[in-house]
């Protein structure tokens, strides 16, 4: 069985030079239906999959009939709001075909990196994935300025992994892996096919973008690996220009070059978030637990509200506090689900309680096993 064919939860990254007609600025139609086939494929056996697409300010260009040339900032705003719709309702008529639900999530790599819009985005995505949806993710455009000017969606793609603690993440761009040079200016550059460590000569290997409808370049993918081997997560950069390109790397028909995490270390998406929780140097607080929950938690379980007997610390949603039983022993560490002040109030209480107590229904767990570190 292939990589992509045994993957569980896998994230595809399709560029704007392979979606989107250079010369037309359309939809590659037949492409994309291909595209969601093999999509549905994956899906029908149980895989989660996760789009991350560009296209929306080439598409919303040709709508809006912008002049050809560099578009100005308001210009490129405008063309992603536009854009935006357009890609949505394309995915969602191709996987419709299929009996599939779409949701379309606008991110920027701000989302990803600032810890408490992290575990908003983290959730949302999570909730979609069980509810069997399959999530369309592109940068937020029409907002975010610095994504327009210096975004890329090979980095966004590896946040993304990272963030729903992906085991497979796939670049479909305009080449078929890394080579030692550009293979289109230098007819000695050798394709590689596995890359196990992000070295510096591996880093000296990278160009610069090939279309001028890509943001991209094997810069950004390389960027894009390390972010996903530490994170875990093994990276495929693809050809995907051709109709079926997916399709042909899920049966092991393509070539392509495989980006692969330390595993015999240890490296799992889910052990990689747990090695940064606890390799914390700072915490920003403390729960106290009773011995039913020292109990649960030396099970693998979560610790619930009910379990908690004291609170210190005045810290945020995300932050990572440590967790002590009735004597002050630390019994690990986690990413806390409430605020200090929520916390205190839900306390020793039933998590069926929760919503009462706050106002709104937030996690039935206060730390969950996700995010908890047992010493």
């Amino acid at each position: 069985m292939t990589p992509l064919a045994s993957s569980k939860r896998l994230v595809v990254k399709i560029g704007s030079s392979i979606l989107v007609d250079e010369a037309k600025g359309e939809i590659r139609r037949d492409w994309l239906n291909a595209l969601t086939d093999d999509v549905a494929r994956l899906h029908k056996a149980g895989c989660e999959v996760v789009l991350v697409s560009s296209g929306a300010i080439r598409l919303g260009r040709t709508h809006l009939k912008l002049a050809a040339g560099t578009l100005k900032l308001e210009e490129s705003q405008a063309a992603a709001a536009t854009g935006q719709i357009q890609l949505a309702h394309a995915y969602q008529a191709a996987l419709a075909r299929h009996g599939i639900t779409v949701a379309q999530v606008l991110l920027t790599l701000d989302d990803s990196e600032e810890r408490r819009r992290y575990l908003n985005a983290r959730q949302t995505m999570a909730t979609l994935l069980g509810l069997r949806a399959v999530p369309v993710i592109n940068e937020n455009d029409t907002v975010a300025t610095d994504e327009i000017r210096f975004g890329d969606n090979d980095r966004l793609g590896a946040r993304v992994a990272e963030m729903i603690s992906a085991d497979t993440l796939v670049l479909l761009s305009d080449i078929d892996g890394l080579y030692t040079g550009d293979p289109r200016t230098d007819p000695a550059a050798k394709f590689i096919p596995e890359i196990r460590e992000i070295t510096p000569e591996i880093e000296a290997m990278g160009g610069s973008a090939a279309s001028n409808m890509s943001n991209g370049g094997m810069v950004t993918k390389l960027m894009a690996g390390r972010i996903a081997m530490a994170a875990g997560c093994r990276m495929a950069i693809a050809d995907g220009r051709s109709v079926g390109a997916l399709g042909a790397l899920i049966d092991g028909k393509a070539r392509c070059s495989w980006f692969l995490p330390d595993y015999e270390g240890g490296a799992s998406p889910l052990s990689a978030r747990k090695k940064w929780i606890k390799g914390s140097l700072k915490t920003a607080g403390s729960l106290t637990v009773d011995d039913g929950a020292v109990k649960a938690l030396s099970a693998g379980k979560s610790l619930l509200p009910a379990g908690v007997t004291e609170i210190q610390g005045e810290f945020k949603r995300g932050d990572v506090v440590d967790v002590k039983d009735r004597a002050g022993r630390l019994l690990g560490r986690g990413l806390v689900a409430y605020a200090a002040e929520d916390a205190r109030r839900i306390a020793g209480r039933k998590s069926a309680e929760i919503e009462r107590l706050l106002g709104f229904r937030g996690r039935d767990e206060i730390v969950h096993r996700d995010d908890l570190v047992v010493e």
